[in-house]
């Protein structure tokens, strides 16, 4: 079957040219499926899963769409993190200076005046809601003229507690324009949410390569104790290629953790949600050069973090649920790209982690590493009722 390219679709020659610049020839399927109705200027569903390349797919759509003549700002990205509104930013920006748009974007812990005057002057504003919301409410950005809407990573929004701040956005705009809204799940309340937020939406739904979560191609469980847990991760340190992303539970866990690792002359750096935007963006760019080749994170960094190095997602603490898990190794394998994800269990997290595995369809990999999956233990305790003599 033909796969249709970039110029088939309908993106113009100087965008094309700036995307095989950056080494893009050809779309992914959720571009491919989006682009259509997006450049038409229909309103779009897409249930897409993290490193997918959705972010090209609505981007492209925003810069055929707009005008470097049009004044104030057209084209709006809402977005539930700081990191995730940095790189969409950038990565719209590289590809908008083809049609000399300009791009800015505005989130929290960094001064509001410098980022206020780059969102008045720009045409596309990526956002994250609270600070979207101070902006407007001391007049310092419009979005009276608001043709273009995305949501990206809309279900994140809401598990962040975000729906609020995100109606009373939405509530703002004109209602004559188009909204495209992308999430990895489109059921329950988010998928009551993106209907209520477009009208007649094309609805696409593009899955990963088949036999790999988010373009993880291994996926690990290793049964440690509190004894020997830090010299299992650093094993696993070891045997890394490149980027190693490391999770953690809590911010004191994190810088914690680097200092023992630099025990064991490991040099890693923490990124979490104490440390000022400054500060992360510090620790990202030394990360993503490679000068420090091992983050210990806590979530905040399981959304937004899209660097083609890392080769390794290592759950030093096992996620709380399933949308955890792919939320975090989501972080390597992207864009069909292959990885790795290494969950550390302990001995009273078995349980637990045996029903995320078999949520995300891991089990056989949680059994194979010699773990007793919740199934298994269910089995074993009815066989031992049934053998008692009491």
């Amino acid at each position: 079957m033909h796969q249709q390219s970039f110029r088939e679709h309908g993106v113009s020659a100087p965008v094309v040219e700036a995307l095989a610049s950056r080494g893009i020839h050809e779309p992914f399927r959720i571009q491919s499926l989006v682009l259509p109705d997006a450049l038409a200027g229909l309103d779009v569903l897409a249930r897409s899963p993290t490193g997918s390349g959705k972010t090209l797919a609505f981007a492209l759509a925003i810069i055929e769409r707009l005008s470097n003549q049009d004044a104030g700002v057209r084209g709006l990205v809402l977005v539930p993190t700081r990191e995730l509104a940095a790189q969409v930013a950038e990565e719209l920006g590289a590809v908008a200076r083809a049609k000399q748009l300009r791009v800015a974007a505005v989130y929290g812990g960094v001064p509001v005046g410098a980022q206020a005057k780059r969102a008045r002057s720009a045409q596309v504003l990526v956002a994250t809601p609270g600070r979207l919301e101070d902006l407007i409410s001391r007049r310092l950005v419009s979005l009276d003229r608001v043709s273009i809407l995305v949501l990206d990573e809309a279900d994140r929004m809401l598990d962040m507690g975000f729906q609020p701040q995100v109606d009373k956005i939405v509530g703002r705009l004109p209602r004559d324009r188009q909204t495209m809204f992308f999430s990895a799940t489109l059921d329950g309340e988010i998928g009551r949410l993106a209907h209520r937020y477009t009208r007649s939406a094309s609805r696409f739904e593009a899955e990963m390569p088949q036999g790999a979560q988010s373009g993880v191609t291994d996926h690990q469980f290793v049964a440690v104790t509190s004894q020997n847990k830090i010299e299992t991760l650093i094993d696993h340190l070891g045997e890394t290629r490149s980027l190693a992303l490391v999770f953690v539970r809590t911010k004191r866990g994190a810088d914690r953790l680097v200092r023992k690792l630099a025990h064991h002359d490991v040099t890693a750096a923490a990124m979490h949600g104490d440390m000022s935007q400054a500060a992360r963006e510090r620790t990202l760019a030394k990360f993503a050069a490679g000068r420090v080749s091992t983050l210990v994170a806590t979530d905040v960094a399981a959304r937004g973090l899209d660097l083609p190095n890392i080769t390794h997602v290592i759950n030093f603490d096992p996620p709380e649920d399933e949308k955890a898990y792919v939320h975090r190794v989501g972080r390597t394998g992207r864009a069909g790209r292959g990885g790795t994800g290494v969950t550390l269990v302990l001995p009273d997290q078995q349980t637990d982690v045996s029903l995320v595995a078999a949520r995300v369809g891991r089990r056989t990999e949680f059994e194979r590493d010699g773990l007793t999956s919740a199934r298994a233990k269910l089995v074993y305790s009815g066989r031992r009722r049934r053998n008692s003599r009491w």
